[in-house]
């Protein structure tokens, strides 16, 4: 800029003309000392990756055992014998607890004794049976010879039939006899609660002396043992009917504990609900049953625990993708110009989740966008520095 020599001006001119430069040099001074100056900015590269969909519960689901058994006696009975307390482990099998059964035993030891008349009665008419068959052989052959009349030999074989007859009803008293004894032993056994598989005992609902009684249909009852077998847990967790179409029995999934912080453990679908929840008006839900992988023993993972599921449906791997929490409305981002000017672009995604979105165009493997959406004055068109990472502590 040139300015004309104040010679040549008026004098009554000559004060404007330097007004009119004082003002203009403070103008350009101010702007150049208040320019703005560039907003430091977090970058993300775009990276190839895996990107995988995947569906959540809509609220919490819980911890259950893949076998839990709530039992009570077949029978009524006072408890004779508790042999479990909270908290036992037990075996397949094991006695849990015994009723009173002393009238039951003495049945039983009646069938014996009922068993032991048999037996001998058996010998003793079988054995005359025998006798008496061998007598009537020898009428037989007595009669033959004609040493013997007709109505001898009938007496004869009428009594060695009428011997036989006796001898199997007495092996029929054996049988009747060994079949008490068997009514008695079911009858024993109704009076003992047995494990049906190794678990803990999870609570025990009555104590020595006091009466059980069988839950009788219809009539809820506490069950005097609760048993859990904690070798096989899984989650059973709702999932909004929307995204009830997209699961399959068998899908990878991804489980955490509100109980267990930072800690996820590997799961698959093992059951989907054939029908729909409706309990709450439009919030129909789809039950969903996901098993744990493995738990370990010092896992200590309990039945009752809230879970929360992520169930994979679709997987994508080696895609162009970026951090969720860059896309704007409308999937829009802001991308890092060549002179550190932000500047918006479009873009078209495929799969997403809550961490990943796969990018099916608008943006190249090796692109740099803005993740620090937040930070005051971040918009297209402003000058940005990207922002020093800060060292490991």
């Amino acid at each position: 800029m040139t300015f004309p020599q104040l010679g040549s001006i008026p004098s009554k001119y000559k004060k404007i003309v330097i007004l009119g430069i004082v003002v203009i040099a403070l103008v350009v001074g101010i702007g150049f000392l208040t320019r703005s100056k560039p907003i430091a900015v977090v970058l993300q590269t775009v990276e190839r990756g895996t990107v995988e969909a995947s569906v959540s519960n809509t609220r919490a689901g819980t911890v259950n055992a893949c076998r839990r058994a709530k039992m009570s006696p077949s029978a009524g009975g006072q408890i004779a014998r508790l042999l479990v307390k909270k908290g036992d482990r037990v075996k397949k099998g094991a006695v849990l607890l015994e009723l009173w059964d002393n009238d039951l035993h003495a049945q039983e030891r009646l069938a014996q004794e009922q068993l032991k008349v048999s037996l001998t009665r058996v010998e003793e008419v079988c054995t005359m049976a025998d006798a008496a068959q061998r007598d009537a052989v020898r009428s037989q052959e007595l009669r033959d010879k004609g040493f013997i009349s007709a109505q001898q030999l009938d007496r004869a074989l009428t009594d060695a039939s009428a011997r036989q007859s006796a001898c199997a009803s007495a092996k029929g008293d054996i049988e009747q006899s060994k079949s008490r004894i068997s009514l008695a032993r079911a009858g024993l056994e109704r009076m003992v609660l047995r494990a049906p598989f190794d678990g803990v005992v999870a609570d025990i609902s009555g104590e020595l002396g006091e009466y059980a009684t069988p839950s009788p249909p219809g009539i809820l009852t506490l069950p005097a043992i609760d048993l859990i077998d904690d070798s096989c847990l899984y989650v059973s967790a709702p999932i909004d009917e929307v995204d009830a179409a997209k699961l399959k029995v068998g899908q990878r999934s991804r489980i955490t504990l509100d109980a267990i912080k930072g800690r996820t453990f590997g799961g698959k679908v093992r059951r989907i609900a054939p029908y729909v929840l409706d309990l709450e008006k439009q919030a129909r839900t789809v039950e969903v049953e996901v098993e744990f992988d493995k738990v370990a023993k010092s896992d200590n993972l309990l039945v009752g625990y809230s879970a929360d599921v992520e169930i994979i449906h679709d997987v994508r791997s080696q895609v162009p993708r970026i951090p969720t929490q860059t896309l704007m409305e409308g999937n829009r981002v802001l991308l890092f110009g060549s002179k550190g000017v932000l500047e918006e672009r479009k873009l078209m995604t495929g799969l997403s989740n809550w961490e990943y979105a796969e990018v099916t165009s608008g943006l190249e493997v090796g692109d740099r966008i803005v993740s620090s959406l937040d930070r005051a004055g971040v918009k297209a068109g402003v000058r940005v520095v990207p922002e020093e990472a800060k060292p490991a502590q």
